[in-house]
């Protein structure tokens, strides 16, 4: 189980926390990109790559005995701020059927490149599964 953390005064943000508490088993998912299992991208298109990555960070966390709601900070890299303020609306809706009404501590970032020429934008996760009492 988690917590948002609010400072006093601070406009609410909209989509994300500001901070996060947690008690549990962290896992920390490596930056996933918006390949398949096979590592083969299926589309160019910003939102598309986004939604496959979101699916990616989704399966590493099922296979680690956890889910979407256990994930407390987001960071995504991408190779062009535009891409990620031109799709906000497209992007909102990928992400509540991906991942749902979770909204953990994020970071945007952009960056000059990715490793896979073909990435628009990776995401790497930090989850913390609540232990068994």
């Amino acid at each position: 189980m988690s917590r948002s953390i609010q400072p006093a005064g601070w406009k609410r943000p909209q989509g994300y926390a500001n901070g996060v508490v947690a008690r549990g088993e962290q896992i920390c998912v490596a930056g996933q990109v918006g390949w398949n299992a096979d590592e083969h991208f299926e589309s160019d298109d910003f939102v598309d790559q986004a939604a496959q990555a979101l699916r990616n960070v989704v399966a590493v966390l099922q296979a680690a005995g956890a889910e979407p709601a256990d994930i407390v900070r987001l960071v995504w890299y991408v190779t062009d701020k535009r891409d990620f303020k031109n799709s906000t609306a497209r992007l909102g809706e990928v992400y509540r059927k991906v991942i749902g009404p979770t909204y953990p501590a994020m970071t945007f970032v952009q960056v000059a490149a990715l490793l896979e020429d073909r990435a628009k934008v990776e995401i790497e996760a930090t989850a913390v599964r609540r232990m068994e009492e």
